[in-house]
């Protein structure tokens, strides 16, 4: 075997089992459970004084943002920490002591790292200096941050056309990192500008700009305060965005009802016991959900329109139920809406979803009495085919009740990462923009290109085809993020040159290009100095608010260089000197960076100052019920489509998951506390009657595999948890079962993966 062939690894993911052990699912979410767990996370990876002082700056005014999700702050801040055990677990991963230097990687080839768990290789710290694996090499070697500019630079000056770049951008950088990235790819003149967006919310942007004018939410965190009615859909935000069960627990509080919809019944929606709170520690904590209905995996619109279909037969009889001022004031389509409804059979729709019909009536009573009303969602609604429809169903029901531009009403799309949102704002977008186009060309002095770009898996597929040849990646595990694991990793094995913008050891660093380039940067926790004086960031949180983030604690290394300085010395070197745009000394003087933002993007205006303290809200023409941007000037109605996924006898519909230790592709321990999995991810949770149907029991071997296009996708040795979820349905974690998700398959607009239905066969393996 020559030395190129043994460089071709393929993604591996260890299939050895790691000592399971089951316990029954937990009855509430966070506690002093949580606060332990915590505490030893941040101990483990940090140390007593590392822990303390990112701790209490996190989240505060004049600290920096939380590493892990994007839910918003409140306005006054607890003294005790304003954070939760995710995000404890979020900067422990990232302030951790151990470190990857070039030692490190003279130990261990690609291969061997390739053979780790995702667990251990996240474990293994944070990358310390710029690395490159050579073409027909095995192992990284050290190399200046010149030398790794001028290969880049060298590398793009080679390729025949812009598009044939790539520029991915994870959801991990500041408003600014962002902003210069994307200004460098139009400047290069590719749109090819793919991100975690459209892995995972692009459903949600999709459906809001088309229904409503704006690819947002528009509730704020207040509105929770106001809420006569939470819709919680498609989401768990216990394990994925604990903060926001203190929204729930103050609405509750207030007397606002909770609905929950979701396949599995998550301990989250059950409970919270606030840790800040004496009920929450030697109480019974705060009930949460009122009404829980566990629908069948992708029926949530079927669900939706029963209870919307039930809604208007309560309307026809007395009235009063609709808010018909609203709707003929600000709305186009409710004649289409209402006689799709009337050709809907309600029996029919029950038996899709799989929810009590008797369940179905006490929500429709409550929704009837009610119109302020927030509807959340996260990736179960917008990891479908149909993910666009199952949003604009959302859309629907809240249009119908007049629960939008009022206090305690709206949508609430619930972003998975801090600054994914702020991204999109800022220009990271593979379509065109003209607005910002014509921006560009005023304030920098160059045609942005008109052609639209690639997204995540039109890239990936470009790459697989040869037409895509060099990959840089802001941030992000692009490898296990994606979807069609062994088809993403072949196709970044095609390119000539990959570089990967991080901050720690993830699976993208193995899954290498002809050349491939680790260069470290600052994370978010860290101080950010020019000539000794500290600098800050912005971002966006999951409901528009702008503001600062500045890093307090040591650098990992002082070979690091922050996001913007990476991003500015790669289009210096490329551009030269001759360029409109001043690379280096914008990627370094963030202020004059922000003023250039200002006077580039809508809302920005005078940045630098508003950004203080808590920060400013974007516009937002929903809060304003301003629709003049929409077809008849008027938000719209949708007709929704039926899911019908007609499964064979011998079918699954599987889902992949989250573990409680777990965020996106970053893996903090292998225990699901709140599902009562401890100890392994290879785990597959399925119903004990379906269990029986296939003569299995409880933690016996199981291989998985999905059929699409005539070719099959397999993975291997997973073990049978019995769990509460509905018959014919499966839930296993990401990214272990991402590989049998195929690359093109994917909603419809939005072309987000179906990672939440994907249909699958199991069979027995060998024990």
């Amino acid at each position: 075997m020559s030395t190129e062939d043994q460089r071709q690894v393929n993604y591996q993911s260890s299939s050895k089992f790691t000592g399971i052990q089951l316990e029954k699912p937990t009855t509430y979410a966070a506690g002093l459970p949580a606060v332990k767990v915590a505490l030893q996370h941040a101990l483990k990876e940090m140390g007593v004084t590392k822990s303390t002082q990112g701790l209490f700056k996190m989240n505060q005014k004049n600290g920096f943002d939380c590493p892990g999700c994007a839910w918003p702050d409140p306005e006054e801040r607890s003294k005790l920490g304003e954070y939760c055990e995710n995000g404890v677990k979020a900067l422990a991963e990232e302030a951790t002591n151990k470190h990857v230097d070039a030692a490190f990687f003279s130990k261990h080839s690609i291969q061997d790292i390739a053979q780790w768990s995702d667990y251990r290789i996240g474990k293994s710290g944070r990358i310390t200096q710029p690395m490159v694996l050579k073409p027909n090499q095995k192992f990284y070697e050290p190399i200046s941050w010149e030398e790794a500019f001028n290969l880049i630079a060298q590398e793009l000056h080679q390729l025949a056309h812009p598009d044939e770049a790539v520029f991915y951008t994870s959801g991990r950088s500041s408003n600014e990192a962002a902003f210069l990235y994307g200004l460098f790819s139009r400047a290069f003149g590719t749109n090819n500008m793919p991100d975690c967006s459209n892995m995972c919310h692009e459903s949600s942007g999709v459906a809001l700009s088309e229904t409503l004018g704006i690819g947002k939410g528009s509730v704020k965190l207040e509105d929770f305060d106001e809420a006569e009615v939470v819709m919680v859909i498609g989401q768990n935000p216990g394990t994925n965005h604990p903060r926001m069960l203190s929204a729930l627990e103050k609405c509750k509080a207030n007397g606002g009802k909770i609905i929950s919809i979701n396949p599995l019944v998550e301990p989250g929606l059950v409970r919270f016991k606030n840790p800040q709170e004496i009920n929450g520690i030697i109480g019974h904590g705060q009930s949460l959900t009122d009404y829980y209905l566990q629908v069948k995996i992708n029926q949530d619109v079927s669900l939706l329109q029963a209870i919307c279909k039930k809604l208007k037969i309560l309307q026809d009889q007395r009235g009063q139920v609709f808010d018909l001022e609203f709707i003929n004031q600000y709305t186009h389509g409710y004649e289409d809406l209402t006689q799709h409804l009337d050709q809907l059979d309600i029996n029919e729709l029950v038996e899709l979803c799989g929810v009590e019909e008797a369940l179905i009536d006490d929500v429709v009573d409550l929704l009837a009495q009610n119109n302020k009303i927030i509807i959340c969602w996260a990736m179960g609604l917008t990891q479908h085919k149909n993910g666009v429809e199952n949003i604009k169903a959302c859309v629907n029901l809240l249009l119908l009740k007049g629960s939008l531009g009022k206090p305690g009403a709206g949508t609430c799309p619930v972003r998975g990462h801090s600054n994914v949102q702020g991204d999109r704002t800022v220009g990271i977008m593979h379509y065109v923009s003209p607005h910002l186009n014509k921006a560009i060309k005023q304030v920098f002095n160059f045609e942005a290109p008109t052609q639209t770009g690639v997204d995540v898996v039109h890239s990936i597929q470009a790459m697989h085809a040869g037409k895509a040849k060099v990959f840089i990646a802001l941030g992000g595990n692009f490898v296990s993020a994606a979807s069609d694991t062994i088809f993403t990793a072949e196709a970044l094995q095609k390119c000539n040159l990959t570089v990967q913008i991080s901050t720690k050891l993830n699976r993208s660093h193995t899954i290498a290009g002809k050349t491939a380039l680790i260069l470290p940067t600052l994370g978010r926790s860290e101080m950010d100095l020019r000539y000794g004086k500290p600098r800050h960031f912005t971002v966006e949180n999951s409901m528009g608010k702008v503001h600062r983030s500045k890093g307090i604690l040591p650098p990992a290394s002082k070979q690091l260089k922050s996001e913007p300085e990476i991003i500015g010395g790669i289009a210096h070197t490329y551009f030269g000197k001759t360029h409109p745009v001043a690379w280096d000394t914008l990627s370094k003087d963030y202020d004059l960076l922000r003023e250039k933002m200002s006077e580039t993007l809508k809302g920005f205006d005078h940045i630098n100052e508003k950004s203080k303290g808590s920060g400013f809200y974007l516009p937002n023409n929903v809060r304003d019920l301003d629709f003049s941007m929409l077809p008849h000037q008027k938000a719209q109605f949708s007709i929704c489509k039926t899911p019908n996924h007609q499964l064979k006898k011998d079918e699954f519909l599987l889902m992949t998951i989250r573990s409680h230790d777990q965020f996106n592709t970053t893996i903090y321990g292998l225990d699901d506390r709140y599902r009562g999995i401890y100890n392994e991810r290879r785990v597959v949770l399925m119903n004990e009657s379906d269990m029986k149907d296939y003569e299995l029991n409880s933690l016996d071997i199981i291989d998985l595999s999905s059929h699409y296009n005539n070719k099959e996708r397999k993975v291997s040795r997973f073990l049978v948890v019995p769990y509460n979820i509905p018959k014919g349905n499966l839930a296993a974690y990401f990214p272990e079962t991402n590989p049998l998700i195929p690359i093109d398959q994917f909603a419809d607009k939005s072309h987000t993966p179906i990672s939440k239905s994907v249909i699958v066969k199991i069979k027995k393996a060998a024990q």
